[in-house]
């Protein structure tokens, strides 16, 4: 029987590391990031300037943090200042919520479609034209599905916000957790809209949770079995959100034994930032980063061919793809990837393969997609930006 998983919150080296581990490898790991503003944090925020070419407003969040907003986003501004047209102009005052961390010379993300999100349940404004009624997360089976679409509370809600109900709802025996929570997130956004005309421009009207919280919410309760962290003021602010969602929590105390040794946490990053990863049949993957792509080269490396070369290279493509859907997201990359797998002579087999990587991409917490074979036998695959990848996260001060 496999590792069931767990999530650690250590430190290492003066970060902040939370790690989800199962069957002796990363997951996925997020780098403590003490920025002065984070994913998830609601400002009013003030429109600097209009750039059509880029179909984008810049907008300032004061202390000299500069954002950028998509200009489609106008239409559903919450304008303070003017009465609201459906268009952006230079000294508007609006409500904006962070969605991307700036990386590289990027600046920061931001919108005005306002969301709140829990362990079970994302409550968010609802855009003009939408219908009532409750979104369940695809990844649930379709009787799940059919139950929260048809809880009555739940779609009282979905009357007043856009309601979605996460993967994670479906470890639940019983609905009163996600209630629970439902009505928080839709109670918390309702006092942000209500008091926002009255507060100054550049206030923070919501400072999501810290960002070790964020990471266990967002986790799937499949993949783990308990959180253990060895810092006693981690341990404290997790209690809650844990006793709730009913995550056994561990505060690990051994003092000659720490616990990034005793999981063996700086040797597994190392792994992550390696360009070489070896499979256990021999071949490896060599993974590229570069400034407008990341190139993916699989290689047969030590494996030694038998005689149906198309089968055994076709074995090799399909377990690179297992190791390339892990190390996407472990090491958080994302944008155009392009990976270069072993050729093969059978077009039903690239079809299969291509099958197969999209298959390992959703269950991918971040939405990522495998799109198609190029003319030269590339796979193609995307994966949203929502964060720094992890080597540039661990090379942050």
């Amino acid at each position: 029987m496999g590792d069931k998983g767990r999530i650690l919150i250590v430190k290492l080296h003066k970060k902040r590391l939370s790690l989800l581990l199962k069957d002796n490898r990363i997951l996925a790991a997020r780098v403590q990031q003490d920025a002065t503003i984070a994913v998830g944090d609601i400002y009013i925020g003030r429109v600097q300037s209009i750039s059509p070419n880029i179909s984008a407003a810049f907008i300032d969040l004061g202390g000299k943090n500069l954002t950028f907003l998509p200009i489609t986003d106008a239409a559903t501004a919450f304008v303070l200042n003017r009465k609201p047209d459906g268009s952006l102009k230079a000294g508007d005052e609006l409500l904006v919520q962070v969605t991307k961390e700036p990386m590289k010379m990027k600046l920061a993300g931001v919108t005005t479609r306002l969301s709140l999100s829990g362990q079970y349940a994302v409550a968010g404004i609802k855009p003009e034209g939408l219908k009532d009624g409750v979104q369940v997360s695809s990844k649930l089976d379709t009787a799940k599905q059919a139950y929260f679409r048809e809880l009555e509370e739940l779609n009282q809600i979905s009357g007043r916000f856009r309601l979605i109900v996460r993967t994670n709802a479906g470890t639940l025996d019983r609905a009163d957790a996600l209630l629970e929570e439902a009505h928080f997130l839709s109670d918390t956004l309702s006092h942000i809209l209500e008091a926002a005309p009255t507060r100054t421009c550049y206030s923070c009207l919501y400072r999501n949770k810290p960002d070790y919280v964020s990471f266990v919410e967002n986790a799937y309760q499949t993949e783990y079995e308990e959180v253990v962290t060895d810092i006693p003021e981690v341990y404290d602010t997790l209690l809650e959100p844990c006793r709730k969602a009913d995550i056994p929590l561990r505060l690990y105390e051994d003092s000659l034994l720490p616990l990034y040794k005793l999981y063996s946490v700086e040797q597994r990053l190392q792994e992550l930032t390696d360009k070489k990863v070896w499979l256990k049949s021999g071949g490896y993957l060599v993974i590229e980063p570069t400034e407008a792509l990341i190139a993916i080269d699989v290689n047969t490396g030590k494996y030694e061919s038998g005689k149906d070369k198309e089968e055994t290279f076709y074995r090799i493509n399909k377990e690179a793809a297992e190791m390339i859907a892990v190390h996407l997201r472990a090491r958080n990359l994302s944008g155009m990837i392009l990976v270069d797998f072993i050729n093969l002579k059978s077009r039903e087999r690239e079809t299969e393969l291509l099958e197969y990587m999209r298959g390992l991409l959703k269950r991918d917490p971040i939405p990522a997609r495998a799109l198609d074979m190029t003319a030269l036998g590339l796979m193609e695959l995307t994966r949203k930006k929502v964060a720094p990848s992890l080597a540039e996260q661990l090379k942050n001060p």
